[in-house]
């Protein structure tokens, strides 16, 4: 692994860490009023960023791509907590530098990694080009 995708590799790491630890310090200790129990927050805040934690620390770059999904669910809760709810604003900004972390990182480990391996996808033209020969082929075949 070049030291440039270990780079992003641990930038996913530590976003993805940070972000799972931020959520359940927010959530379970420095919320004063408890609207949601603690079942509402682990379902709905943690668990989701538990489901790619084992790939995300065993290196994977497919679990690395599909987070990527997984993490825009916590930018759009910041940005909704930053626009409902001001008096959390700085709490909704350490939650959004942790998805950025996430994203940036798990974003361009998996597309490197993948180049790395020789498992990333083939540019358009050449699988148009593949596709081109590939029917020719088999219209002479028929001829």
């Amino acid at each position: 692994m070049s030291p440039k995708v270990k780079t992003y590799r641990y930038l996913a790491l530590i976003g993805h860490l940070g972000l799972l630890g931020w959520m359940s310090i927010w959530y379970l200790l420095l919320t004063d009023a408890r609207d949601y129990s603690n079942t509402f927050v682990i379902v709905v805040y943690l668990l989701p960023l538990l489901l790619p934690l084992y790939g995300i620390i065993k290196a994977k770059p497919y679990t690395h791509a599909w987070s990527c999904f997984v993490v825009l669910w916590y930018l759009m809760h910041s940005v909704t907590v930053m626009y409902v709810e001001p008096s959390y604003i700085i709490h909704a900004l350490i939650e959004m530098f942790f998805v950025i972390m996430m994203f940036v990182g798990c974003s361009m480990f998996a597309r490197l990694r993948g180049k790395e391996l020789g498992t990333g996808l083939p540019k358009l033209s050449k699988v148009m080009e593949d596709e081109k020969l590939l029917f020719e082929k088999s219209h002479q075949n028929e001829n």
